[in-house]
């Protein structure tokens, strides 16, 4: 439709300045051609009847059972009004509805549901090494799910708090025999718990019909079963009904000290059953539909991760995310609208994961499947763009455990990997060193072209320092594809420290938790581009920073050309600009960039200890010589040359050309 708009307004514009009337016939057909192809592209989008009708289906389940939550809900209220009425004698007589009239509303409103629609809210708990779930009668929900091995930040005595009450909620919506719906976050269950299994069990009117929900804890593990299982509840539910819908909504509690890293990582994340994954806006409101079958939705937070994993998949799937402003103790509400498959004489299978974002822990969920049964939940770490997050997932990971095996302190352990990483990338930092000396050896001979060709006739200072570079053997680029190559490795660090969970809580010298920023002094207003405080190893990774600059400049080759200093400057104001976009990161990122930095002056230190500029020159003077008496070769410096000689004579002819015409 953009394509079409924008040739109408083209061709109007060309009507109005040619003054042209009429169409051609060309044009006539090029209309014809977009406007069949912008109706084609309509019809293959357009969603099957299939599709159509189970969108319409549960879009109007929805809207009765909102109808019917309603009417629950005035019917709680009239329990609770007879209850208190038949507590308290005083109170006037005919204000409360009877027994009799409450039973009848039951009945009407709740089916063979009636007799689980009144009951006491009581708490089960199921738990092992690693979580502890408390489970209520109420809807058989998930009411509270802790994580003992980790802590809310400043908060060392509580096990950390997924979510709890109504923080979050899983309810089924269901379809009785007489076309009535209704939603178990209404009912009451029966508990069952035997060892590390509890079946919540809904009954019914119906002798020997009831829905159980079962929940299966294994020992030392942080995912656990969850199944649906009716038991002869052909005469309970309606016949027609192959899928029952299903409401899981979660608010996310802020949990770490840096808010603006929290609300980075927290999203939603889903993955197909083809094992593609997708995820909606981390930074603003999003809502989307998606009409193919899930197999797990995640609702994710910087470190901690609460997952519903379906074995035959969710369908028709509304998904929404929506941020939750400072102050309200939430980062992220999340809210999903999906459907099951529903057979009453098969289970509903699906598992729950609750626990941390943590690499080895989601991996091994894959460990001996083959490649179509993977959850792929490992992707809940984000571990950077795809070659990076491969150096993070061969090197950078597998090290960092390799020595925490150790029994080392983390400081240590940063330290001993900064070491590897700078050995890993030495020899490319060493063949740039030898670039930047070469080209510093050049700089008298650099000059002496710069003062023979002044500005007005850059074309000639060109093609004379590019022969003199050819000459001696010198790529200007021969220092940047080192620093490129080593990139992948620079940046897997800068996405492993944020996201590694293995360093929250981990206190080192002054910073009491090295996944967030170490503040040494703060204040209530946030200041532009600083924010509210100011972080200690970010202000020393500033200051050797700057040392580092000043080390590196005098190494390289200066001029007195004005877009050099310019250069120069710009080279200064990088740290400063470092500081304030690190300010506000993690401490262990801000510790492993300062112990960098100081391995680097000590390499360029060495490096200037070692290298004998006068033998560089002459190696430069002999590599000449015997260019100059060798056959020419092709080359990348050859062919710029050779460039530039012909742009130059190119010049000189048009310059002759338009002194002839003068």
């Amino acid at each position: 439709m953009h394509v079409f708009c924008a040739i109408m307004c083209a061709r109007e514009q060309e009507d109005n300045t040619n003054n042209i009337h009429t169409m051609d016939k060309n044009t006539w057909i090029g209309f014809l051609l977009i406007a069949g192809i912008i109706v084609g592209f309509s019809m293959l989008n357009r969603p099957s009847k299939e599709q159509m009708a189970e969108r319409q289906r549960l879009n109007d389940s929805i809207a009765l059972a909102r109808q019917m939550e309603w009417e629950a809900t005035q019917l709680s209220a009239a329990i609770s009004e007879q209850q208190a009425g038949a507590g308290n004698p005083s109170s006037e007589a005919g204000t409360q509805p009877t027994e009799e009239e409450l039973a009848e509303r039951l009945q009407a409103t709740y089916g063979d549901f009636a007799v689980s629609a009144q009951g006491n809210e009581d708490f089960v708990t199921l738990e092992n090494e690693k979580v502890r779930l408390m489970f209520t009668t109420k809807g058989g929900r998930l009411y509270r799910a802790e994580l003992k091995e980790y802590k809310a930040y400043g908060d060392t005595v509580n096990d950390l708090r997924l979510f709890t009450g109504d923080e979050s909620n899983l309810a089924f919506t269901l379809i009785t025999a007489n076309n009535r719906i209704i939603s178990t976050q209404n009912l009451y269950f029966e508990p069952i718990k035997k060892d590390s299994v509890l079946t919540m069990r809904l009954k019914t009117n119906a002798e020997g019909s009831f829905l159980d929900f079962t929940y299966t804890l294994p020992q030392n593990e942080y995912m656990f079963s969850f199944d649906i299982v009716p038991h002869q509840m052909e005469q309970v539910l309606a016949q027609n009904v192959s899928t029952i819908e299903m409401q899981w909504s979660q608010l996310v509690p802020q949990q770490e000290k840096g808010r603006k890293f929290e609300e980075r990582y927290a999203q939603l994340q889903y993955m197909d059953m083809g094992g593609d994954i997708d995820k909606l806006s981390e930074q603003k409101s999003a809502r989307k539909k998606e009409a193919g079958r899930l197999r797990w939705i995640a609702y994710k937070d910087q470190f901690f991760s609460t997952v519903l994993i379906s074995e035959d998949g969710f369908s028709s799937s509304e998904l929404e995310s929506e941020p939750k402003k400072n102050g309200t103790g939430y980062i992220k509400a999340y809210n999903t609208t999906t459907a099951l498959n529903f057979d009453m004489h098969e289970p509903i299978r699906l598992r729950y994961y609750t626990g941390p974002n943590h690499y080895n822990t989601l991996k091994a969920y894959d460990a001996g499947k083959e490649k179509g049964e993977r959850l792929h939940l490992k992707s809940l770490v984000p571990l950077g763009w795809k070659i990076v997050a491969w150096v993070n997932v061969i090197l950078v990971i597998p090290m960092f455990d390799l020595f925490s095996s150790w029994g080392l302190h983390i400081g240590l352990i940063i330290l001993l990997m900064t070491i590897v990483i700078k050995l890993i990338i030495l020899p490319f930092v060493f063949k740039s060193y030898q670039s930047t000396a070469k080209m510093r050896v050049l700089k008298p001979q650099i000059d002496e072209i710069n003062a023979k060709f002044p500005p007005e006739k850059m074309q000639e200072r060109q093609q004379a320092t590019m022969a003199l570079y050819q000459k001696a053997g010198v790529s200007p680029m021969s220092g940047c594809l080192p620093m490129l190559l080593q990139m992948p490795v620079v940046m897997a660090m800068f996405w492993f420290f944020p996201t590694a969970i293995e360093l929250r809580g981990k206190s080192f010298l002054w910073a009491d938790d090295l996944s967030t920023y170490d503040s040494i002094i703060s204040w209530s207003t946030p200041i532009w581009g600083i924010g509210d405080h100011l972080s200690l190893f970010c202000i020393l990774f500033t200051v050797v920073n700057v040392v580092y600059t000043y080390i590196t400049m005098q190494t390289q080759a200066a001029g007195n050309d004005p877009s050099q200093k310019m250069m120069k400057w710009m080279m200064y104001l990088m740290p400063l600009m470092f500081f304030f976009i690190f300010n506000d990161y993690a401490a262990g990122l801000s510790y492993y960039y300062l112990l960098a930095l100081f391995f680097s002056i000590l390499q360029t230190m060495i490096f200037r200890w070692t290298t004998d500029d006068a033998k560089i020159l002459a190696e430069m003077e002999a590599n000449a010589k015997k260019k100059a008496n060798a056959k020419p070769q092709s080359g990348l410096m050859a062919r710029l040359q050779k460039m530039q000689q012909e742009q130059l004579k190119q010049a000189r002819e048009n310059a002759k050309a338009q002194a002839k015409r003068r």
